[in-house]
């Protein structure tokens, strides 16, 4: 058996590795075309751009790796049965299901690698790409307003008109309010950079008060902040939330609920986050009946066909039964699960009805 389950890991393992290949030359591709627009303004050079497609790749990997396992597991036990290697398995003595069960530890494998790539080299990558892009063009990090960045501190409301790549803060403002949300101070400063915890080194300060002996105003040079402003939320405008660490993912939701802002958008990221490597072992297991075939069950080339784009229909699917969620506020759970869960018993289905044959 174990002989059985190394040859099975060995010819899957090296069909999802050319899958893997040819998917990554073909997005690659893809976003090098995409970034020729930008090529020429400021310092965004051709090797600028290679840079930034690299650094794109391992996002495109955690994206795709369920579907390349599928893709891939798909292509190794066609040809297994093209050769009579898989009768001849199942005329041993293993059964569809102990088959089945192989299979779906490698794809404890493939989530493994999803994990991997999902929480440490693609939140990174990604945010570096984006830094290095905004600093070669000279731009400045996208706001959600006209008027800047909002953040809200218990009482007090934080705008920041500028972000620049490497996290530091220009023009910004500090309206404080008290318990009755009566405008206590204005705080202004031309610039600030991050020192460490929460702490926030401003400078050209000008300060203006209320209070009911009449309105007071000072300048200071510099100054230390203290805001719940930190690179951390700052990173979110860098990432889109699914290519978010979970661990980010998680302090910036709870930022929201301290603050009474939405977050269900966050939250079903995250829960996404928790759920998708899992999709790798459900994909291997959709590849089984699928690659399964007697001679009278039809062109084998169709049957691989249907597989794959049952792959590629998970995806796209998964994507948009979290913004039907989002749009219908269902729970985040809910949003995130339910796809998984649907082909996890389809796969199931299917698997039983091959048995059965």
């Amino acid at each position: 058996m174990k002989i059985i389950v190394r040859y099975l890991a060995t010819e899957a393992l090296t069909a999802s590795l050319f899958v893997f290949t040819a998917l990554m030359t073909l997005f690659a591709l893809f976003d090098l075309i995409n970034e020729l627009d930008s090529l020429g303004k400021g310092g965004y050079g051709f090797w600028r751009i290679l840079l930034y497609v690299t650094l794109s790749v391992p996002g495109h990997l955690y994206e795709l790796l369920p579907v390349a396992a599928l893709i891939g597991t798909l292509v190794a036990l066609s040809r297994l049965v093209e050769n009579s290697e898989f009768t001849i398995m199942l005329v041993s003595g293993l059964s569809m299901r102990r088959i089945a069960g192989y299979l779906m530890l490698i794809g404890l494998l493939f989530t493994a690698l999803t994990l991997v790539f999902g929480e440490i080299i693609a939140p990174a990558s990604e945010r570096y790409a984006e830094q290095m892009k905004l600093k070669a063009t000279n731009a400045l990090v996208a706001q959600a307003f006209r008027s800047g960045l909002w953040v809200r501190d218990d009482h007090d409301f934080i705008n920041v008109r500028e972000v620049t790549p490497d996290g530091g803060l220009r023009d910004i403002n500090v309206y404080s309010f008290d318990d009755q949300f009566r405008l206590q101070r204005i705080y202004r400063a031309a610039s600030g950079e991050f020192v460490q915890g929460s702490v926030w080194h401003l400078k050209q300060i000008d300060e203006t008060r209320f209070t009911a002996s009449g309105i007071s105003v000072a300048h200071t040079a510099e100054s230390q902040w203290q805001s719940v402003l930190t690179p951390s939320i700052m990173n979110v405008l860098l990432v889109a939330p699914e290519k978010m660490s979970a661990m980010n993912l998680w302090e910036y939701i709870q930022h929201l609920h301290a603050n009474n802002q939405p977050s269900k958008r966050y939250e079903i990221a995250l829960w996404s986050k928790l759920i998708y490597p899992f999709a790798a072992p459900i994909m291997i297991l959709l590849a089984l009946p699928f690659a399964y075939h007697r001679p009278r069950a039809g062109s084998v080339s169709t049957r691989v066909f249907a597989g794959i784009m049952l792959g590629l229909g998970y995806h796209l699917f998964n994507r948009l039964f979290a913004y039907i969620g989002l749009l219908n506020d269902w729970p985040a759970l809910m949003s995130a699960i339910v796809p998984t869960i649907g082909f996890l018993l389809l796969g199931i289905v299917l698997l039983r009805r091959v048995s059965r044959q």
